[in-house]
């Protein structure tokens, strides 16, 4: 077994390696860049070496400086976690050439699955069934056309060495095709050296179903069930679950055996995924298509790992090493379901855009929780709820950046629980108690998700978020009760903060009894977006338009977790800001403002001015921090509505800025390649 390993990655995978290495007594080394240098993960290795700038291109993608920080340290073996160089053939030949172990597969493997390309063909020879389309390389955006008209349309436009969500397209059109070729190739190149794309005929209704595979170096190659996946944003995985409630034990098999074969065709050991199309519209779930093969470890591993009770990334290390697999196919089992949820720095109420910028405040849904590995009889990473566990993976810190130069993702929220629905109650609880504060993010939408009748049914498909989802996402669906329980706590925050600021100024006496002192009014009237309540505060519980809501709530102002309930047994995590003069109360994957007056002064509300936001309909600004990497227009052109007029690189993915409106350019005030703030002003429209 080795003694030392080094982490050719960053975040939260970083964090994760370095977990299960010190489990087996091996000693870590990180490599960070000058983004990277407070991050957790270099203070968990037992050794860092600086590699270079914040630019991946310039640090973590640079094989000589991850080979030289191993000779520097003495580091045996190299993990790659996933992303950056864990699918590079070039870097696993280089390691090998200074006899260092790569944590992963046979670089012939790496080759002929990394490269979507040659994967098909290679699947295409082994029988195994793939989606139609165009395998080889397309020279230019008009060959590109030629070939989507001849698959017939709709089609996906990926590039060859992509994953993640990025250098993927989805074309309806040749014009499509014609707007989103090059961006692909650029996203490509960009993100993975290399810019081919292949085109393939778009599978309706689909859902996205991946096969865990494991093998060692002397031919056993299991596989560990499947996750589905189909909760996909841009292409992007949102949310990932084990096992499918799709699948059948019927086709879980067929799969299973088939990528089996697959990876034993190309001499496949150490973790992969194969990753499979299923069409939903087929009832006899038999209907499924090999898309891609990840040889590396996913991100949403840990799904597999709750309900197999397997480290995959322990048996990565001991396959790297030359042990034999400690079990047989036999021994896989399914014990219980496990949901992963991806925390990502996004706005969803603004169109899911990019957010950059520091962590003011980050708490994870463990603080104050039972810690306790063991849960259902079973050892299980995270902490016990109940007869379900909660983990969480994440390489970020309180007063951290979350850079633009890396992926969005915050964490991952891991829930397992004997049942399904168990599991979606976890995540539920468990989102009302995270705290991020400072930038943008994505835990009231995923919120949402868990509570949607359509996910609880299991009746999911890749196009779930644009078909639920369709005019965007504006807060999870409420009821009665949690409203009333929710204006109750509004009206609860505004008297403790009046008789606060009472007492601060002495115009409350305490509790020595004087007379005639002015006391904070009871009785409250609470706008809660566009609905009112008359509330009534009494000792411990409220009147809330005549309905008595009881229950608990820690009545603090500022930005404080709250716990409250509901009175029907029903408990909820709060987050209470005041903002302004209003009350803003985040919980179950809404976010409520409410205005609370006192009722005596209510009669006065027609008499407050309404500020009106100022027209910006002629400006094109910049909804998050990135780069122009294309304007479409010129000044003095006339634009129609929905026409492309920039292109904007946030986050390693390319976003096209659209007119709202019919107009003419009047000024362009950025030029391509500029690094551009929000909210600047990138043209403007007569």
């Amino acid at each position: 077994m080795f003694s030392k390993i080094l982490i050719a990655n960053r975040g939260e995978i970083a964090c994760r390696v370095i977990t299960t290495a010190r489990k087996m007594g091996i000693k870590t080394v990180a490599v960070y860049s000058d983004a990277d240098a407070r991050a957790p993960f270099v203070a968990m290795a037992d050794e860092a070496v600086h590699i270079g700038p914040s630019p991946a291109a310039e640090s973590y993608l640079i094989a000589d400086k991850i080979i030289a920080a191993c000779k520097q340290t003495g580091a045996e073996a190299v993990h790659p976690g996933y992303g950056f160089l864990s699918e590079r053939t070039s870097f696993a030949e280089a390691l090998a050439k200074e006899n260092i172990a790569f944590i992963g597969p046979p670089v012939n493997a790496i080759a002929a699955m990394g490269d979507k390309i040659e994967s098909k063909k290679l699947a295409m020879q082994a029988g195994v069934n793939v989606v139609p389309g165009f395998v080889g390389e397309i020279d230019d955006t008009e060959h590109a056309v030629r070939i989507s008209n001849e698959i017939g349309y709709p089609v996906m436009m990926k590039a060859s060495a992509g994953g993640g969500g990025k250098g993927m397209r989805l074309a309806y059109s040749e014009a499509d095709v014609r707007e989103g070729f090059e961006s692909v190739k650029r996203e490509g190149l960009n993100s993975f050296g290399d810019d081919r794309v292949f085109i393939e005929k778009f599978i309706l209704n689909p859902r996205h179903i991946e096969i865990q595979i494991l093998g060692d170096q002397h031919g056993n190659i299991l596989y560990l069930n499947e996750r589905e996946c189909s909760i996909q944003r841009r292409h992007q995985k949102v949310v990932e679950e084990a096992p499918s409630p799709f699948v059948t034990p019927k086709m879980r098999k067929a799969m299973g055996e088939q990528c089996v074969a697959l990876s034993r065709a190309v001499g496949y050991y150490s973790a992969g995924t194969v990753e499979l199309i299923v069409s939903g519209a087929d009832p006899t779930g038999e209907s499924f298509y090999f898309l891609e093969m990840n040889t590396r470890l996913q991100v949403e591993h840990p799904v597999t790992e709750a309900i197999t009770g397997i480290d995959l990334v322990e048996q990565m290390i001991r396959v790297a090493a030359g042990e034999k697999l400690a079990m047989t196919q036999d021994d896989i089992g399914i014990d219980g379901w496990a949901i992963e949820n991806r925390v990502y720095a996004e706005d969803p109420y603004r169109g899911f855009l990019p957010s950059t910028g520091r962590l003011v405040q980050y708490s994870p849904p463990l603080a104050g929780w039972q810690e306790d590995e063991t849960v259902g009889g079973k050892a299980r990473r995270g902490v016990a709820r109940g007869t379900g566990s909660v983990r969480v993976d994440d390489g970020v810190y309180e007063g951290g950046e979350v850079s633009r130069f890396y992926d969005p993702m915050i964490a991952k929220l891991i829930t397992w629980a004997p049942t399904r629905d168990e599991a979606a109650d976890l995540q539920i609880e468990a989102l009302d108690n995270f705290r991020i504060k400072g930038l943008g993010h994505n835990v009231d939408f995923l919120s949402a998700i868990m509570q949607h009748p359509r996910f609880r049914s299991g009746e999911l498909t890749t196009g779930f978020i644009a078909e639920e989802y369709p005019d965007g996402f504006h807060g999870a669906a409420t009821s009665d009760e949690l409203n009333r329980l929710l204006a109750a706590v509004c009206a609860g925050n505004e008297f403790t903060l009046q008789s606060r600021a009472r007492r601060i100024s002495g115009q409350l006496d305490g509790d020595d009894g004087r007379p005639g002192v002015q006391r904070v009014a009871s009785e409250w009237l609470v706008k809660l977006g566009d609905q009112r309540f008359d509330v009534i505060l009494g000792d411990g519980h409220a009147m809330v338009d005549g309905v008595r809501v009881e229950g608990t709530c820690d009545w603090m102002p500022g930005m404080v977790q709250a716990t409250a309930t509901d009175g029907l047994g029903n408990s909820f995590g709060l987050i209470v800001e005041r903002i302004g003069n209003h009350w803003k109360v985040t919980t179950r994957g809404a976010a409520h403002t409410a205005l609370v007056l006192p009722l005596r002064l209510a009669r006065h509300e027609s008499l407050m001015l309404e500020k009106v936001p100022p027209d910006l309909s002629r400006l094109l600004i910049c909804p998050m921090p990135g780069m122009l990497v294309k304007l479409h227009v010129a000044e003095g052109e006339t634009v129609q509505l929905g026409q492309p007029l920039a292109t904007v690189e946030a986050m390693k993915m390319e976003n096209i800025l659209r007119a709202e409106k019919e107009g003419v350019i009047a000024k362009i005030n950025a030029a391509e390649g500029e690094s551009l703030a929000v909210d600047a002003v990138i043209l403007e429209l007569e």
